[in-house]
């Protein structure tokens, strides 16, 4: 399992190719299916234009605590792989901001487990978001639902 926090933008599509031909290359046939979350950044949040984002994290605690929640999701869906990748610092609007990538035998183990990789992070992983408005800058209280 990967998992990579990033300040600068990355192409999720372009990672997912890179990370299933150079790592899974030796597993070619054991997995069915392939489950992709892709969080982009929206220009809108509670009613109001978001100019930016400036996502924080807290370094070392943020890739433990998504190591917990990635050992959770595996004792409950086999798979055989993960790959995850976060955004932190400056993120525009239409930007990416996570890839949760699962490839499991089965659809329904790889869709389950990246369900519940995207909700646990977003409620337990320390991330921060201030944002960017036209009439100045706002912390983030809780997050959108689903």
């Amino acid at each position: 399992m990967r998992i990579e926090l990033r300040e600068s933008p990355f192409d999720p599509y372009a990672e997912v190719s890179r990370f299933q031909s150079e790592l899974l290359a030796p597993h070619t046939g054991q997995y069915g299916a392939t489950s992709l979350f892709v969080g982009t950044m929206r220009d809108f949040n509670e009613g109001d234009t978001v100019e930016k984002l400036w996502l924080e994290h807290y370094p070392g605690m943020t890739e433990r605590e998504l190591a917990r929640i990635l050992d959770e999701a595996a004792e409950r869906w086999p798979f055989l792989e993960a790959l995850v990748i976060h955004r932190f610092g400056a993120i525009e609007p239409g930007e990416n901001i996570v890839l949760i990538a699962i490839w499991s035998a089965h659809r329904s183990a790889s869709m389950e487990a990246t369900r519940h990789i995207i909700e646990a992070l977003k409620h337990r992983a320390p991330f921060w978001k201030r944002e960017t408005l036209a009439q100045g800058y706002r912390w983030v209280e809780k997050n959108t639902a689903g």
